[in-house]
């Protein structure tokens, strides 16, 4: 008997209900989102706030409107 999952043909559904699951568990994380927050704060007043910027306008050129 095969090891692979039997549904792999839009995704592998194992996968994501693991990334759903590790998601919703780090979300909860009160602790690790306020420094993730804290962190990403100081990277958009920062030496990065200029790549960051150039990164974000270029995402939003690609957008549907």
């Amino acid at each position: 008997m095969s090891d692979k999952p039997k549904v792999q043909g839009e995704g592998n559904y194992e996968a994501a209900r693991a990334y759903d699951a590790e998601t919703s568990k780090h979300a909860k994380d009160k602790a690790a989102v306020h420094k993730e927050a804290e962190a990403a704060k100081r990277a958009l007043s920062g030496s990065e706030a200029e790549a960051l910027a150039a990164a974000e306008r270029e995402g939003r050129s690609h957008a549907r409107r």
